[in-house]
């Protein structure tokens, strides 16, 4: 099932409120990772993409931290959490949030992730199905590499290396965001920051990583729980046609196309993200009280 979301335009200049985070450090498999704990009630996990922060949602803690509880953390190599070497696969990262969640005392939730986050759930959903109520993957890819898309991604990582994530940034930025985003101040400066305060060696040991994830595609269809896919209409990375080949082989998902928006819908049009996923919650747990 396909939903196209309403126009994205009359929202794109409002700014939300932000929930003071109550961010935390803990020492999970010989590193500190940094995550913030928003709200109460049944736990949602979100996993940001590359090369962001766990503040990139912060325009979805205000909505949703008034009924869940939050789980918001920095990947490793990213934002405050330590860095632990020059190649960090992707089940590393999900194996992180794992742990997290042992520390935390949640032995199951919702997991959302955009981009890379979408690929490290579907590691994580493939390491640990039993602790996944339902997911939500945004803007995001089940494939592995082409061997061509392989050598390129190799070589991104050794030119961040070499010349450094702003170049990267000030180079590629507008890549990320649909032209209408690209007017917004807010978001704009947000995605700027977030992307040039990543380190380069975080940045690159990612793509190393990334370079030899798993290909994902064979295990959608066994995926039982209920999903929710949403793409940005206009994005660059990602686009409508890579989110329905995941939500075709998905028994239970849903996808939302959310126009005038790209990479980011979540920061792009955070009201119309936000009222997909809160739509997608409510079926969910009506699905569960059955």
């Amino acid at each position: 099932m396909l939903r196209i979301a309403a126009s994205a335009s009359v929202f794109v200049w409002l700014i939300p409120v932000v929930l003071k985070a109550k961010m935390a450090v803990k020492k999970i498999r010989g590193i500190n990772i940094a995550y913030d704990d928003l709200g109460s009630g049944e736990p949602i996990v979100f996993i940001h993409g590359h090369p962001f922060n766990r503040s990139m949602w912060k325009y979805q803690t205000e909505h949703f931290a008034q009924n869940y509880r939050l789980i918001l953390p920095d990947l490793r190599g990213y934002g405050e959490t330590d860095l632990s070497g020059p190649k960090i696969m992707l089940d590393e990262m999900a194996l992180d949030i794992a742990y997290l969640l042992d520390e935390l005392n949640i032995e199951k939730a919702i997991f959302c992730g955009l981009s890379m986050g979408g690929q490290i759930l579907l590691d994580f959903y493939r390491l640990f199905p039993e602790r996944v109520k339902a997911i939500i993957i945004a803007d995001s890819d089940a494939r592995a590499e082409s061997p061509e898309s392989y050598q390129l991604r190799i070589g991104l990582a050794e030119l961040i290396s070499k010349e450094g994530i702003k170049k990267y940034t000030d180079d590629h930025i507008l890549h990320y965001l649909a032209p209408v985003s690209r007017n917004n101040q807010e978001v704009y400066q947000h995605l700027y920051q977030m992307m040039t305060e990543t380190s380069d060696e975080g940045a690159a040991a990612a793509h190393r990583g990334r370079a030899e994830r798993r290909d994902h595609l064979s295990i959608l269809s066994g995926i039982e729980v209920p999903a929710l896919i949403v793409v940005g209409a206009e994005d660059y990375f990602t686009p409508l046609p890579i989110a329905k080949l995941m939500s075709d082989r998905i028994p239970l998902a849903t996808l939302v196309c959310i126009p005038e928006t790209g990479h980011l819908p979540n920061m792009e049009a955070p009201e119309l993200f936000n009222a997909a996923v809160e739509d997608f919650l409510n079926q969910v747990n009506i699905r569960y009280q059955e």
